[in-house]
């Protein structure tokens, strides 16, 4: 598998540090609101690696971080009359719920900042003592320019960096290009802990190289997360992990690229702030993972009603393959015929095709294009019925690869309601006695109801939007 490392910016042959296993943290949300739509992709699509490296054979070991001690949720526990562990507790379980809707698996880890200050204390102190980084009236600060490396992820060279870099009023750093490690208290309200430098809470960068190191050490496989990450974010990651602990940070970088709403950038003042709790009221979890998929990761991708429906669209001709298949499976019978075996091993090719767009950079634009070209030969091959075993192949290859990228993986309900069911025969009665104006009657009135039928050798497939 080849993956496009920011670091070198090129494609690289993926080569894990420890064979068959790869290690991968990825940064998760600031747990004070609802997360958006900007905030899913990476979600979905770091999971869809997961998943396909699994696939694949490997065993994956994956972090994902609650960053839930942050100026952001303080003031939301001030607004919301509760503590800043109240706020965060509260939104982790949100978080779960929609994460669940776009079938984001849970991590294998999900280290909270305030389970883990012990850890950042120390890596703190390492720096201190090392003497990248220093203390001022109870705030620690690290010396970006101890780390000649600065700048490397992002390309950018610190003279750039200087002329851009401004003081706050409040700090009292010895470099504008500084940044904290270690924020003292300022207001009695603030959740804090002891240190050596009086009470305080961790700054943005530190969590992540704590967190990281302690569950995935000191140097992992792939670190991942939003373009908008790469600066200052992981740069700082980097300065002060490889200055702790001496060893290279993550070995590949890899980061997704940003969402537009209408084209324009997501902003509250504009009124185009999307979060996926909105979006889930008017869309199922699976479409907006459809959505998310249809483009290259990398790629900028345009969040719109009529994309949106286009993927709905397209969702929903996988999900009719599969129920055609599962009709044909419940009501059909008999062993594959020689054709039909020569036919379902020629799908083979499907297979690859998908396999060759993933381990291309993760090309699941290019993979589900794989997947529906699979439909259509499938889609050809039962139009006019087909044996169940051959109907069991067919599904058995679509839900392997549709599983990969974490589509159709809702089961429906497929249990029929007594009036609908007496409809449907009341339908077919009328079809046997060439009544077809009833028969056409009854389908249309089936159709307000969000049920279609579908008239197959097998029997009558009713199928519910």
């Amino acid at each position: 598998m080849k993956v496009y490392n920011t670091l070198t910016r090129k494609k690289e042959e993926l080569k894990p540090i420890e064979e068959g296993v790869v290690k991968i943290y990825v940064c998760g949300p600031t747990v004070y609101n609802f997360f958006h739509i900007g905030n899913a992709r990476p979600f979905v699509v770091f999971d869809t690696l997961r998943r396909y490296l699994e696939y694949r054979g490997y065993k994956v070991k994956f972090v994902q971080n609650f960053t839930d001690v942050d100026d952001k949720i303080i003031n939301r526990a001030r607004e919301e009359k509760l503590t800043a562990q109240q706020v965060s507790e509260k939104y982790i379980e949100e978080y779960y719920k929609d994460a669940a809707a776009l079938n984001v698996r849970k991590a294998d880890v999900h280290p909270k900042v305030s389970e883990h200050i012990p850890e950042i204390v120390d890596f703190v102190n390492t720096l201190v003592d090392k003497g990248y980084a220093y203390e001022v009236n109870g705030d620690v600060y690290f010396s970006t320019r101890k780390f000649p490396e600065y700048g490397k992820l992002s390309k950018q060279n610190i003279e750039d960096l200087e002329s851009g870099a401004r003081i706050a009023v409040d700090e009292i750093k010895e470099d504008p290009l500084d940044f904290a490690l270690w924020k003292a208290q300022k207001e009695d309200d603030e959740i804090a802990w002891d240190s050596p430098w009086g009470k305080g809470r961790p700054g943005w960068h530190i969590e992540c190289s704590a967190m990281s190191k302690k569950h995935l050490g000191d140097t992992i496989d792939i670190h991942a997360g939003g373009q908008d990450l790469q600066f200052p974010h992981h740069e700082n990651e980097i300065a002060q992990s490889e200055c702790c602990n001496g060893a290279p940070f993550a070995n590949y970088w890899m980061h997704n690229g940003y969402i537009t709403i209408d084209n324009e950038k997501m902003s509250k003042s504009k009124g185009n702030f999307f979060t996926v709790r909105d979006i889930l009221k008017e869309y199922d979890g699976e479409v907006m993972r459809f959505f998310l998929l249809s483009g290259h990761y990398r790629s900028p991708i345009n969040f719109s009603d009529a994309l949106m429906e286009q993927a709905k669209a397209g969702l929903g001709r996988m999900e009719t393959a599969k129920e055609t298949l599962k009709h044909l499976i419940a009501n059909g019978s008999g062993d594959m015929t020689d054709e039909e075996k020569q036919l379902l091993a020629s799908y083979d090719k499907y297979r690859q095709e998908f396999i060759d767009a993933m381990e291309d950079d993760l090309n699941t634009a290019d993979a589900i294009s794989a997947i529906f070209e699979l439909i259509t030969a499938i889609n050809t091959a039962v139009k006019d019925g087909a044996g169940k075993e051959f109907a069991e192949g067919c599904l058995e290859l679509l839900m392997e690869l549709a599983t990969v990228v974490g589509l159709l993986q809702k089961e429906e309900d497929e249990t029929v309601d007594d009036e609908i069911q007496a409809l449907v025969d009341e339908r077919q009665e009328a079809r046997k006695a060439k009544n077809f104006a009833r028969a056409d009657e009854i389908r249309d009135l089936l159709k307000e109801k969000g049920i279609t039928l579908k008239d197959t050798p097998q029997g009558v497939q009713i199928i519910k939007e």
